[in-house]
């Protein structure tokens, strides 16, 4: 492999290297305030041992700080908490980022994601074709629920979240404004994938679905 070239001297420049903890933190500088990190996100910035160890030392100087075992956040200062903890989201999804289960987030938790309700879960739930368990991520504890495939249409996507709402809210609770706020929320892309899945949800779904993405009703 040939070497790059000074353009003043014409020599061979000199490879600087530089330390795997500034690596990191350059990557974590450049990343969505809310994101999460394991060290597979650095995997190609040294050896696994080298981007352990520096995630180590990082933590150790306050420049990152553990939501749990081998889930990493850039903790910020807040001005009333002091220092913010993990986004509880972006962490649960970055724990199943690399996990082959089907997920979602379930009930309360999907409602309050798509504006639907106000009521903020104290505990988040998400149902998952992988083994049940209960973690916690900083101080918040995350339940994850065994279900069946038909109660996991959309897995991790926007059109599953829908489908996990209209399930928490009932027949009852799926309003005109609610059906009304769907519409305008959703993207194409999503409105797609709730037609698409339509047919697979149960018969009392469909009118608000139909209703949401603009489809005739079904005879």
């Amino acid at each position: 492999m040939s070497q790059k070239l000074c353009s003043i001297c014409d020599k061979p420049m000199r490879q600087i290297s530089i330390p795997v903890d500034r690596q990191v933190i350059r990557r974590v500088a450049g990343s969505a305030r809310s994101a999460s990190f394991t060290a597979f996100d650095f995997a190609g910035l040294g050896k696994p041992e080298a981007v352990r160890q520096a995630l180590r030392r990082l933590v150790a100087r306050g420049e990152l700080a553990r939501a749990r075992r081998g889930l990493y956040f850039k903790p910020r200062a807040h001005p009333i908490v002091g220092t913010t903890g993990p986004d509880t989201l972006a962490a649960i999804r970055k724990l199943m980022e690399r996990s082959a289960a089907e997920w979602q987030f379930s009930g309360a938790a999907a409602a309050n994601l798509l504006g639907l309700s106000e009521q903020v879960p104290s505990r988040w739930v998400v149902v998952t074709s992988g083994n049940p368990r209960k973690v916690r991520i900083g101080k918040t504890g995350v339940e994850f629920r065994h279900a069946a495939p038909r109660n996991l249409l959309g897995g991790g996507r926007p059109a599953g979240l829908v489908f996990q709402a209209l399930r928490y809210l009932g027949a009852r609770g799926v309003t005109p404004a609610r059906i009304s706020h769907l519409r305008g929320r959703l993207d194409k892309k999503a409105k797609k994938e709730l037609a698409d899945l339509c047919s697979l949800m149960p018969r009392w779904m469909e009118p608000a679905v139909q209703q949401i993405v603009g489809m005739k009703a079904r005879e």
